[in-house]
């Protein structure tokens, strides 16, 4: 998706906008899941009020239930190393964070200078605030600029590159390293034939037979929220 203006006091320019569909089981089932899940720490839990006050679209930030899902992955795999491509307000970097090894480094990517000071502020605050590194930019040219290698990899914005994102990052990840892709069931999109118009949904339908397919890597889809594709490289 590519917005502009998502703070309620900007304007709002949006050239690919859908409304995200991102629950496929029922609301009780969601909720039970939720409930018996960790609970997220106190920061998060503002960060995801301010988020929903203020950001027109609010359901781009991962939530309660997924960030307990990236914060396990984090933590179970201990990164030195973590990469995020696409930063929204900041939550999903504070729960990879959670896991990085003493020491280690969050690189996180935005487009939108807007929301610099809003992820800012709750990254000051966190434990991590030493340890993440902000870049604003594309993240096609940002990417080259960074060294690795990379234990953990988190893609997370712009659908339509996500085959270039993957490209970029897979000769960086060490091998046993981890790459996460959100949104890749895409409201369910992906299972039918797309509009001759919709970039999106035919380059994640590519983008998810690349991540089944390519030899350097093992792939599990996961029906969380709007998909969420674990791949572990060989």
């Amino acid at each position: 998706m590519v917005c502009k203006g998502y703070l309620l006091d900007r304007p709002l320019t949006c050239s690919n906008f859908v409304d995200l569909n991102m629950d496929f089981l029922p609301e009780h089932i969601v909720n039970y899941a939720t409930e018996h899940s960790q609970k997220e720490p106190e920061l998060l839990q503002e960060l995801f009020r301010e988020t929903w006050q203020k950001a027109l679209v609010p359901r781009m930030i991962s939530g309660h239930f997924q960030g307990r899902v990236l914060s396990m992955i984090s933590k179970l795999t201990r990164p030195q190393t973590i990469l995020e491509i696409g930063t929204y307000t900041g939550y999903s970097a504070l729960c990879l964070a959670e896991g990085m090894q003493e020491g280690g480094i969050l690189h996180t990517i935005d487009h939108n200078e807007e929301l610099f000071d809003f992820q800012k502020k709750y990254f000051d605050r966190s434990p991590f605030k030493d340890q993440i590194r902000q870049h604003v930019g594309e993240a096609l040219q940002i990417i080259p600029t960074l060294s690795g290698p990379f234990d953990l990899v988190f893609i997370d914005a712009d659908k339509a590159n996500y085959s270039n994102y993957f490209n970029l990052v897979i000769d960086k990840i060490n091998p046993g390293g981890i790459l996460l892709s959100d949104n890749v069931l895409w409201s369910g999109k992906v299972t039918s034939t797309p509009d001759e118009k919709d970039l999106d949904t035919k380059e994640l339908i590519i983008y998810n037979k690349l991540l089944n397919e390519d030899p350097r890597i093992e792939t599990v889809l996961l029906p969380i929220r709007d998909g969420l594709t674990l791949s572990r490289v060989k």
